[in-house]
């Protein structure tokens, strides 16, 4: 069968180089014996590598070109191979609902929203590796006061251990992107829970990220209005890029009590 073009508007860049490929697969082996989905396998270079690693093994592919390629390339496959979107799929189905390591050299342009959906899914993802783009890997390891610190880096870093492995230059690629790529592992902490309201973290972390640039006490305006007693405090006076996770942790709670005060009590009749 011919091989597959890649196509931009799926920000397709198939990786050449079979090394790289063989040490992307061996990041998955921070987690022994768990299944392994992989997103966006395209030609299989990467899945060859993690089949021998004789673990059950699915991929998940949009690309119907990709699909037909890797079944009849990869007939040992054909029940795992899974014609799908990603970003839509319900991942508590895969593997009977048990745990997985997620992997994959993941589109550029989605790169963001793979992560933000394993956060929805942390329990059930233990381990997460792949290659990404090497700004966006940059941007999640990175920690605080680094211009690179940012929303990804708190809401990953609230959850996993983030190692930037290596970096991979573009001539592997066919064809070449215009930007180097990296790998990165993330691997859960041992926290349960973060000690604030998750939603209003999110909120919080992304409010004040979105007004980088801005003291705290005019960034979190968004969410307590302009009037709030607590800005007057010498933390209000940091911006998000200075605060660690723990930081907005306690910035949550701290927001949570606020908004308690500024709520409208229920009328009693």
């Amino acid at each position: 069968m011919k091989l597959v073009k890649p196509k931009k508007f799926l920000g397709q860049h198939f990786l050449k180089d079979l090394k790289i490929a063989q040490a992307i697969a061996d990041t998955v082996d921070a987690y022994p014996g768990l299944p392994i989905l992989e997103v966006g396998p395209g030609m299989g270079v990467l899945t060859q590598f993690l089949v021998a690693k004789e673990r059950p093994v699915k991929v998940v592919e949009l690309d119907f070109e990709s699909v037909a390629y890797l079944r009849e390339n990869y007939p040992s496959l054909e029940n795992d191979i899974i014609e799908d979107d990603f970003l839509k799929m319900h991942l508590e189905r895969l593997f009977n609902g048990n745990p997985f390591v997620l992997t994959g050299n993941y589109p550029y342009n989605i790169s963001s929203q793979i992560f933000f959906k394993m956060l929805d899914y942390k329990e059930l993802i233990p381990c997460c590796t792949g290659m990404i783009q090497k700004e966006v890997a940059e941007r999640i390891a990175a920690g605080p006061g680094s211009k690179t610190y940012g929303i990804l880096s708190v809401l990953i870093q609230a959850w996993y251990h983030v190692e930037y492995l290596f970096t991979v230059h573009e001539n592997v690629f066919n064809p070449p992107p215009k930007v180097k790529s990296a790998v990165i592992r993330m691997t859960r902490n041992n926290v349960k829970e973060l000690g604030c309201d998750e939603k209003l973290f999110k909120q919080v972390v992304k409010t004040t990220f979105n007004q980088r640039r801005k003291t705290l006490r005019n960034s979190i305006k968004p969410i307590l209005g302009k009037d709030c007693e607590i800005c007057s405090d010498s933390l209000f006076n940091k911006r998000p890029e200075q605060l660690s996770v723990q930081e907005f942790i306690d910035l949550t709670n701290r927001v949570e009590k606020a908004l308690s005060t500024l709520s409208p009590q229920p009328s009693i009749d």
